[in-house]
């Protein structure tokens, strides 16, 4: 297995609380330091501090369907490369190409290999290899007190939740037990009662009891692969403290419905979870007091919420907390969001909107996620805003300063007579423009908002006509309803948008990301005034949820 394939691990350290006791605050929120490390010239943030040491963090990228390094990477690349990667002590970080790019070290031939590549990519039947290369990352790694942060796109998204779901009900193996891990994968896939009583033993037997401290996904897809398959805990997971997701407004695909953090239903809210139970990191459990679930056989309800019960009843076992949940909708298609739409030169696009919001969210968790400060602001951000503490953004902005718009269409006119004579600008930051030979004018974030929230939206219906043939089929498709209850229908999607749930809580709400309300606003789109594909269904109009808007 290569390195491409195989997401060898890298290398990276956590964050750190800034000492306020022997020194001033600037005005821009940055502590000014101590003489040998002034916080305005860290490198990586948040920084070390020995005198506050915090656990370790081991950070997990999954990449989405047929991606790796190539010249159209996604936001999971993207994120990957701004990560430190060079203390081990402090954090560890991992990649893993998506899925349709593996192939096991057995297939000897290329033939044979371009084969099985493309059955990957279309029914992904190494989603097995997929998450066990990850379970085998952290088992080799982790140690007591650790904090997991857990990053996916599309398919690699629904890999991140599935290794965590495995993790929740099989635990972690203590290192070097490879050969309990296919194993290990076998009981978390079973679902019948059998399963579950094995599962539980076997936690309780091999296992460590560990946390998800953080999961963060771009556009996790129902599907995965031409034949739909439900892993346990992947819908729902108590042992995940944080979960975000960017979901996408304008994917019309049948095979790429948004995959949600699905509420629980009736049956489990009234098993109920006893938030707070949950032992703090690095404190080691005590598994013998784990129960196997006992649901009673009950022909009212079917076997898949027979399965929902067994995991309700699993996490209520574990006594796991709530978790916080927070999916943000954002303009675009499914790789206007997750990233792999555009070439890696292109200075705006779509996607880094979405990228910026998940970056903010990390440093918001506090789970010592550490970046490079100056690879920060090439996606747009100023660390400034982000560390020592998480400042509140300024109002979006409704038009552009005529100084930066010039600059804008001087930019442009240059790149397309570079284009004509063959000679394409290349490096150039995307966190700049040039004003020719003046020096570059540096962008604020609501400036950068501004210009990608204007980019255009790459629709796969109308860019590869041949996703039609799955248009025109009927498929199944699986969704929660207003009162949390399951609901399967078939139809032919027809290019139709994606259904927003109607959530059961009144008070719940229908977060958009500000930069679609500047979308909607522009009078000077290409194709012509915006108006989002996603949709209510006619049964959930009955309280008419409006966006609430969120930075």
């Amino acid at each position: 297995m290569s390195p491409a394939t195989s997401g060898l691990p890298v290398i990276c350290p956590p964050r750190m609380e800034p000492s306020h006791s022997k020194s001033s605050t600037t005005t821009s929120g940055f502590s000014s330091g101590t003489a040998c490390n002034p916080l305005q010239d860290l490198d990586v943030i948040p920084p070390y501090d020995e005198h506050k040491p915090r656990p370790r963090t081991l950070v997990l990228c999954f990449d989405g369907t047929g991606d790796q390094f190539d010249a159209d990477n996604s936001n999971i690349i993207k994120l990957f490369s701004m990560l430190q990667k060079d203390d081990p002590s402090q954090q560890m970080v991992y990649y893993q190409a998506g899925i349709g790019t593996y192939t096991p070290p057995q297939i000897a031939t290329p033939t044979t290999a371009t084969i099985m590549k493309t059955l990957d990519e279309a029914i992904a039947i190494y989603l097995n290899a997929h998450v066990m290369g990850g379970y085998e990352f952290l088992m080799q790694n982790y140690q007591a007190g650790d904090k997991i942060c857990l990053f996916g796109f599309s398919r690699g998204a629904y890999t991140a939740r599935a290794l965590a779901g495995m993790i929740h009900k099989i635990g972690l193996l203590p290192k070097d037990n490879h050969q309990q891990v296919p194993f290990a994968y076998h009981m978390f896939c079973r679902a019948d009662e059998t399963g579950w009583k094995q599962s539980t033993a076997f936690k309780k037997a091999f296992s460590m009891d560990v946390d998800i401290d953080f999961i963060g996904v771009w556009d996790t897809v129902c599907s995965v692969g031409l034949f739909p398959r439900v892993l346990p805990f992947v819908s729902s997971n108590g042992a995940i403290k944080i979960f975000r997701q960017a979901l996408s407004l304008d994917e019309r695909r049948a095979k790429f419905k948004a995959n949600h953090y699905n509420r629980p239903t009736p049956e489990e809210n009234n098993m109920g979870t006893k938030p707070g139970d949950m032992p703090k990191p690095g404190v080691r459990r005590h598994l013998s007091f784990l129960k196997t679930p006992k649901i009673a056989q009950d022909t009212s309800i079917d076997e898949e919420e027979q399965e929902e019960l067994r995991e309700q009843e699993f996490s209520k076992e574990e006594g796991c907390d709530k978790t916080d949940v927070l999916e943000v909708w954002f303009a675009g298609c499914h790789c206007d969001v997750g990233g792999g739409s555009v070439p890696n030169d292109s200075e705006h696009n779509l996607a880094r909107i979405p990228l910026r919001w998940m970056i903010r969210e990390i440093f918001k968790a506090d789970v010592g996620i550490r970046f490079h400060a100056d690879l920060l602001k090439t996606v747009g951000l100023e660390p400034k805003s982000l560390y020592p503490y998480v400042q509140t953004r300024p109002p979006a902005i409704t038009e552009l300063p005529s100084h930066i718009k010039e600059a804008l269409q001087k930019e442009a006119d240059e790149k397309a007579v570079a284009e004509k004579l063959g000679k394409r600008k290349r490096g150039m930051s995307t966190a700049t423009v040039a004003i020719g030979t003046q020096p570059k004018v540096q962008l604020t974030e609501e400036e950068e908002d501004f210009v990608d929230a204007h980019c255009p939206i790459y629709d796969e219906l109308q860019l590869a006509r041949w996703w039609w043939i799955l248009e025109l089929l009927p498929l199944t498709h699986r969704r929660q309803d207003s009162k949390g209850k399951w609901k399967e229908s078939t139809y032919a999607n027809l290019g139709r948008g994606r259904i927003v749930p109607d959530p059961e809580d009144k008070d719940a709400k229908f977060y958009v990301h500000r930069s679609v309300k500047t979308r909607l606003d522009a009078q000077d789109l290409q194709g012509g005034q915006y108006k989002w594909k996603a949709r209510f269904l006619p049964d959930d109009m009955h309280r008419e949820l409006k966006p609430t808007w969120v930075e």
